[in-house]
């Protein structure tokens, strides 16, 4: 029997709390702290959007959180760090999910489904090794996003890690050009890297206080910025980067500034919904986008 979109989308809300141990609302990336900023926009913003969220000065809402990567290693911690914002007024509103890697683990909705079921957790709490192993002998693209966390470890602050959303989104500009990029967010004034092979590892609960000491010393500032896509660049795969991405022509959007910590219930009163793109950024085209759209939905009805 061939399932609906609808009923796929149900199962990998329940397969994704079931893998992250989490019953809240949110289904992953569970773990956070909510912040406030400023969102302060470049002189160059308009040659790549129109799009009043990056383009104007607005207030920053936003959530920097942790979620535990289901990478079938029980000795490892290869945690995906989270940074969620929200850019623009009422009239104006874009929310751009990023995380610490720049791929996703699965291509489609069906191939995130079979993931998760491949790396679940049996009944003595562990994944079946030789069921991750034959997944991913026939899957090798799932392994991508482990393989770039394996190799890059990161530094043990919120303040200095690179995120980026990992989808291609069509912006259009103030001549009307349309042309894809990618959202990177640069920590400004960072030089945290580790040497490759150093791994630094920090709770959830270290990565919050260290969070809270940042923003009681001093503001926390990214740049956010706009990689440019070119004709030949995947837009449709999430799970591989665009070929010479670190090295190619990237425009500065604006810089973000965290200055505040929030409630919890000024970002857990709402989801960051990735529906939420002011005119002049569309929807990227890719189907783990549309899963991800439809899956907010939901969890945004369930809440209410």
């Amino acid at each position: 029997m061939i399932r609906s979109n609808a009923a796929k989308h149900a199962s990998l809300v329940d397969a994704l709390r079931a893998i992250n141990g989490t019953s809240s609302a949110r289904a992953c990336f569970a773990e956070g702290r909510n912040v406030r900023g400023t969102y302060i926009p470049s002189v160059r913003a308009d040659e790549i959007t129109t799009s009043q969220s990056f383009t104007r000065p607005s207030r920053v809402l936003a959530r920097f959180s942790v979620d535990g990567y289901p990478n079938g290693s029980e000795t490892d911690n290869l945690d995906l760090r989270g940074f969620s914002f929200r850019l623009g007024d009422e009239d104006h509103r874009s929310d751009i999910l990023t995380q610490s890697a720049p791929v996703h683990y699965a291509r489609t909705l069906d191939q995130m489904l079979a993931f998760l079921e491949a790396h679940s957790l049996q009944v003595d709490g562990r994944r079946d090794p030789v069921k991750v192993r034959a997944f991913t002998a026939t899957h090798p693209e799932t392994r991508h996003q482990a393989d770039y966390i394996a190799a890059h470890p990161l530094p043990p602050s919120f303040a200095d890690t690179t995120y980026w959303a990992v989808h291609a989104f069509p912006a259009t500009n103030a001549i009307g050009d349309t042309q894809f990029i990618k959202f990177k967010v640069a920590p400004v004034g960072s030089d945290a890297a580790l040497p490759k092979g150093e791994v630094k590892t920090s709770s959830a609960d270290a990565l919050h206080r260290d969070l809270e000491r940042h923003i009681a010393d001093s503001d926390m500032r990214f740049s956010l910025m706009a990689l440019l896509g070119r004709p030949d660049d995947p837009m449709l795969d999430v799970t591989v980067r665009w070929p010479d991405e670190d090295s190619r022509e990237a425009i500065r959007l604006g810089t973000i500034v965290i200055t505040g910590v929030e409630p919890d219930e000024a970002c857990d009163a709402f989801f960051f919904d990735p529906a939420n793109l002011a005119e002049g950024i569309g929807y990227p085209p890719d189907e783990i986008f549309a899963a991800r759209r439809a899956v907010y939905a939901m969890l945004l009805a369930q809440r209410r």
